[in-house]
């Protein structure tokens, strides 16, 4: 018997790498998930050359051409609704979404951090914790909630802090564990293997 794919939509702003990471994820037979629409906020992001690679169906949607937050937000909606998407992926996307799209999709929507949440949030991250002079940071998947990278943790990776980094030679070295942690957590996602419920993210055990 032939198990429905998860339905997911990408939310991008740039390059795309962690978009590039899910579509080789994808690609395998065995995947419980399936790219259905990949939104850019940004018209020439490079990582729409990755979704047009893979044949993927693609969304403009210039966040510029939007006189409210809340009016972008429906446009976004809207490009998901037809596109039978059932979950969304951030993917580098750059925009704030609003309380009530959030809430919406509200379990239906995960972001990828490069830090070890709740650690670092907001942007500057490695900055941040070269400053700090902390020995570990790494990567966090988590539930988007209001709270700006606030929501429940699904998956974290460790990656070590080594001296004399500066935070290009960090983000490198985070964005390769990124790369192996989204699809990861996607994957427990769509299996049923971790729900959010009640504000938390849940492991069934399974």
């Amino acid at each position: 018997m032939t198990v429905a794919k998860l339905k997911v939509a990408v939310l991008i702003s740039g390059r795309g790498s962690n978009l590039q990471a899910l579509i080789d994820a994808c690609a395998a037979a065995d995947y419980p998930a399936e790219i259905v629409l990949v939104v850019s906020n940004v018209p020439n992001a490079q990582g729409l050359a990755r979704a047009k690679a893979a044949s993927l169906r693609m969304a403009i949607v210039d966040h510029r051409n939007y006189t409210s937050r809340d009016s972008f937000d429906e446009a976004v909606d809207a490009m998901l609704k037809e596109a039978g998407a059932e979950f969304i992926c951030l993917a580098g996307f750059m925009r704030i979404l609003g309380d009530a799209f959030v809430r919406k999709w509200e379990g239906r929507m995960i972001n990828i951090h490069p830090s070890l949440l709740p650690a670092f949030k907001g942007t500057h991250v490695h900055e941040q914790a070269i400053a700090a002079g902390v020995k570990v940071s790494g990567c966090t998947v988590h539930y988007v909630i209001p709270a700006l990278d606030s929501g429940p943790i699904i998956a974290q990776e460790k990656v070590p802090v080594l001296a004399g980094d500066t935070p290009e030679t960090l983000a490198a070295r985070v964005l390769e564990a990124e790369h192996k942690t989204y699809p990861t957590a996607l994957k427990w996602i769509a299996e049923g293997k971790v729900r959010f419920e009640q504000g938390r993210a849940v492991l069934t055990g399974d």
